[in-house]
């Protein structure tokens, strides 16, 4: 088995993304194989339950109350419309329930509405996960006694490119809220985006900060920059598919026991190059037609490719290793561009 290490430095990371492509995939591969089923996939529903109006200035997000994309803010969902896509995405084979809110933070009052569905949508038997923006502890701690097992919140990027995507918020405000879920005992979602203008350099800087927090995220959702007319980012130079897939693959062999989630932007991806992805180590999707604002392939495609390649969905749920005593990825979850993971409340991305 491969040793975690929260160790590692810049330079071995991208020692790993410079190997040529077919060691870099055996490599993640075998890792891959030590640690997993090669051939089964976790399957993850995301529901946007409180669209648009955010304050943040992401410039990756339709959210943002900053641009003009054409998204019209919404209220909080009802608690009977939740639950109902809970039951249909479960029906659907979903095991685990991604909730996103547009929030910069929920409000206390807003926080209580969330945790009613969450023991709602955790008492159909499916995992729990929410991505609702920066959490002080004790919200944290509130949601993890209504029965949650994960929280979403992306870095997005590495440390020295994010003031070029973000300034309503610091790098150390993302850390503070992970280490505010870590405390509160709940699991961590935590991934990031890539194509949005960064270097190699910055793509393997984002990676080395998760893969040296101080536990490694328990899915990592691995986003690809969906653009949105109207965003900062729209008309970003495409990131080139083969780099993407070494992003999955450094990925994995970063965190060897995280589940690594293909996210936003798998609708402009190709089923050959979703496979690569698989073989370089994901495993795990956001399943569903939609993603917070943007679109994502539909249940029957997914289906089908799982058929051509062999792969079957995850069916036993992870148990989480939260006790609650009264009894919920986004996965990271991400903008209608693509990429945030959730915590701008609705990147697109997937958690």
């Amino acid at each position: 088995m491969t040793a975690l290490r929260h160790d590692w430095t810049r330079e071995e990371v991208l020692a790993l993304f410079d190997l040529p492509f077919a060691d870099l995939l055996h490599r993640a591969q075998l890792t891959h194989r030590a640690h997993f089923d090669a051939n089964a996939v976790q399957v993850s529903t995301l529901l946007s339950i409180k669209t648009g109006g955010c304050p943040e200035d992401c410039a990756y997000c339709p959210q943002s109350a900053r641009y003009a994309t054409g998204l019209k803010a919404e209220k909080l969902m009802p608690l009977d419309a939740v639950v109902d896509k809970a039951r249909q995405a479960k029906a659907a084979g979903a095991t685990r329930f991604c909730m996103g809110a547009a929030w910069r933070s929920p409000k206390d009052k807003d926080l209580g509405k969330v945790a009613e569905m969450v023991g709602a949508v955790k008492a159909l038997g499916l995992e729990t996960c929410a991505t609702l923006g920066m959490l002080s502890g004790e919200q944290a701690q509130a949601l993890r006694s209504a029965g949650l097992d994960y929280y979403n919140h992306n870095l997005d990027t590495a440390p020295e490119f994010y003031g070029d995507i973000i300034k309503t918020r610091e790098y150390q405000d993302r850390l503070d809220t992970l280490e505010n879920v870590r405390q509160a005992g709940l699991k961590t979602c935590c991934g990031g985006i890539v194509g949005m203008g960064e270097t190699r350099e910055q793509r393997a800087g984002l990676l080395q900060t998760l893969a040296n927090l101080p536990e490694h995220p328990g899915s990592v959702p691995i986003n690809r920059l969906v653009q949105v007319a109207g965003t900062p980012l729209a008309g970003t130079a495409l990131l080139d598919p083969f780099e993407f897939v070494r992003t999955i693959a450094v990925a994995r062999l970063l965190m060897p026991q995280s589940m690594v989630r293909l996210s936003a932007g798998r609708a402009e991806m190709s089923d050959e190059l979703q496979a690569l992805c698989f073989l370089a180590g994901a495993n795990s999707i956001f399943y569903g037609e939609k993603l917070l604002t943007t679109g994502n392939p539909d249940v029957e495609h997914d289906q089908a490719l799982f058929r051509r390649l062999g792969i079957h969905p995850l069916a036993v749920v992870e148990q989480s290793s939260t006790v609650h005593a009264d009894i919920v990825e986004t996965d990271a979850l991400i903008c209608g561009s693509g990429g945030c993971g959730g915590d701008c409340g609705d990147t697109g991305l997937a958690a």
